[in-house]
């Protein structure tokens, strides 16, 4: 009889500016019968190019505010004036489908999940130094001087809480860094913790051969 593995739930956080959604991108495209991205809930406002349901489900104050209600959130957080969180069913499906699930949240919200979550797999993106996420916040274009300045602060303030994370990588050259994350996904999976389902069904079977049915 084939086992159906459940897939891990991994959440991929980091300074904003960091890379996450390109390597999450990337990943998706590399591994695609593999992973499931999760798709955020945000009251943020579209950047150029974005669509509503791909890359977020672009909500209101009220509607999102009715999604906490109603428990429709795995997590949620306010991040530089706008809420941000993850919703419920599409995460639960795709695990149960033996689908890895990436999130790419905030700090807060990534701790909120591992707290309800514990074998949550935390992994922490970082540019390799200070100033190239300026660099890479600045050049972007998509925001104005103020916004990029508040980005920085709150960098400032997530660099106190990466210890809380399992794994940090640093994106420095892009294809090197989505292997690595990859590799840290892939050596996650094997652990015996995460099999126990898998190892007691071959047990059972096991145990069948040696009673001879």
């Amino acid at each position: 009889m084939e086992i159906v593995k459940r897939g891990i739930l991994i959440v991929i956080s980091g300074f904003s500016g960091a890379g996450k959604g390109t390597i999450m991108k990337e990943l998706l495209k590399e591994y695609p019968t593999q992973y499931a991205l999760s798709i955020s809930a945000t009251t943020r406002s579209p950047r150029p190019g974005e669509e509503n349901g791909r890359e977020y489900f672009f909500k209101t104050k009220d509607e999102f505010l009715s999604m906490i209600h109603l428990g429709d959130l795995i997590e949620h957080a306010q991040y530089v004036d706008n809420y941000y969180g993850t919703p419920r069913k599409y995460v639960e499906e795709k695990l149960s489908l033996g689908k890895d699930v990436i999130l790419e949240i905030e700090i807060q919200g990534a701790l909120e999940i591992k707290k309800k979550f514990p074998d949550t797999l935390l992994l922490f993106i970082s540019p390799p130094s200070a100033n190239a996420l300026k660099e890479r916040l600045t050049c972007r274009g998509t925001e104005d001087y103020e916004t990029i300045k508040k980005r920085l602060l709150r960098a400032s303030e997530e660099a106190l809480g990466i210890e809380n994370y399992d794994y940090f990588v640093v994106n420095d050259a892009l294809e090197q860094c989505v292997e690595e994350v990859h590799s840290i996904i892939q050596n996650e999976k094997a652990r015996v913790s995460r099999n126990i389902n898998f190892i007691n069904a071959i047990r059972k079977e096991l145990h069948c051969f040696s009673e001879g049915e």
